[in-house]
């Protein structure tokens, strides 16, 4: 399974967390929570936004105090929420200083294929903190076929700040490696896997164009135990989630498939392909 490394993901702060609050004070965020029955004091600063990587210098990241002792100084300042609408949202509030802090919380690490979990660690419920201010990352998610109607496709890119997000380097499986680097989760509603979301695979925003490419064939995933048989994934809809760039907020983006092959439609969706895939030699072979 495809999965970030735990140095990445810098506003992971629990796991299947529950009785969740957030305070916050001069730029500082407490969350309480209680995990396995363990009651969690996390105090968190030191970071707002994101960097692009045109930027040269290190991704922003948290400091984490995992043992805060909750003082009489900590006075909440949380004003009522009025930013953008929020995926997954656990709960969010605005600062004096006009930023917003968030707490998300999605299961990250689902099996490929719609394969049932067989670990505890693939039913977690990640829970995160995001501290900004402006626009979230920008996602785009577009629905279309590969080869002539051989299969179904998705692709799309992710901006933040007007700038493709990408990383530098991935694992030989195809996971990032740095701070810079996202992951998307790519869902399939009603497919072949059965009713409701399940997880199709996770693959990379592709480096420089920020853009990425899928498409849905039956396959033995080599990431399942034995190497089962699995169908062709393709929904009425697919859905990507999606880590923010840097601290900023988590994100996701549903669209609904194409149906069956009409070459009206892909001779439309071929123009939009070239122009959101940005010359990206990869995807233009896969399409």
């Amino acid at each position: 399974m495809l999965v970030a490394p735990a140095g990445q993901a810098s506003d992971l702060i629990g796991e299947n967390a529950v009785q969740i609050s957030l305070e916050v004070h001069g730029g500082q965020a407490l969350v309480q929570f209680k995990e396995d029955g363990v009651q969690k004091h996390v105090l968190v600063w030191g970071a707002i936004n994101a960097r692009t990587p045109d930027s040269g210098l290190p991704q922003v990241r948290f400091n984490h105090n995992y043992r805060y002792l909750h003082s009489r100084k900590f006075v909440d300042q949380c004003e009522p929420y009025d930013g953008p609408a929020l995926a997954y949202l656990i709960t969010a509030c605005k600062a004096p200083d006009g930023s917003y802090w968030a707490l998300q919380s999605w299961q990250r690490n689902l099996p490929h294929r719609g394969y049932p979990p067989w670990t505890a660690a693939q039913k977690d419920w990640d829970l995160r903190i995001s501290h900004w201010t402006g626009p979230l990352a920008d996602v785009q998610l577009y629905t279309d076929w590969a080869f002539k109607g051989q299969a179904h496709d998705i692709f799309g890119r992710m901006d933040y700040d007007g700038k493709p997000v990408y990383g530098m380097h991935t694992t030989s499986n195809g996971a990032p490696t740095d701070s810079y680097g996202r992951s998307l989760y790519i869902d399939t509603f009603d497919s072949a896997y059965g009713k409701g979301w399940k997880r199709e695979t996770s693959i990379v925003f592709r480096k420089p164009s920020g853009a990425f490419c899928y498409s849905f064939w039956p396959t033995h995933d080599v990431s399942l135990p034995g190497h089962p048989y699995r169908p062709a994934g393709n929904g009425t809809k697919y859905r990507i989630s999606v880590v923010g760039p840097g601290v900023t907020p988590d994100v996701a983006v549903e669209a609904a498939d194409q149906g069956a092959y009409n070459p009206s439609v892909e001779a439309k969706q071929d123009v939009l392909f070239d122009q959101v895939i940005a010359g990206d030699k990869f995807c233009s072979t896969q399409h």
